[in-house]
């Protein structure tokens, strides 16, 4: 084994909700990009197609991936210790604007409030 991946750490992948179940239905193109996008958070890097998601503090990240003419996203934090939280998964419905929607947004507040209650349980 070579120097380089003697460091390599793959950080663990927590799933809040149904985010797991909703990545497994989204289209195999979809699920190849967004698998690789967390394997490479899990890895400490970034992939392209990840930005940070505005209003919610440093660490949350939103991967948006687009199939035929459909927008779907996958929403992760990488502030907790030594975990990746997959906060949410989803399709975007909405046809107008960029925006996440409302809803979305609040479910990925109160999951990350409960990736935050879980990693303090956890004693990090």
């Amino acid at each position: 084994m070579n120097e380089r991946a003697d460091k390599l750490v793959t950080k663990p992948l927590v799933w809040m909700g149904d985010s797991l179940e909703a990545v497994r239905d989204f289209p195999p193109p979809v699920k190849d990009e967004i698998g690789f996008a967390l394997y490479q958070a899990q890895n400490g890097k970034k992939h392209v197609n990840a930005k940070p998601m505005k209003g919610l503090g440093s660490g949350v990240f939103e991967i948006i991936s687009d199939c035929r003419s459909d927008t779907f996203r996958a929403v992760y934090t990488v502030k907790l210790g030594d975990k990746i939280y997959v906060l949410h998964a989803f399709q975007k419905k909405s046809k107008s604007g960029i925006a996440t929607p409302q809803p979305d947004i609040h479910l990925i507040k109160q999951r990350l409030k409960r990736a935050v209650d879980l990693h303090s349980e956890q004693g990090n």
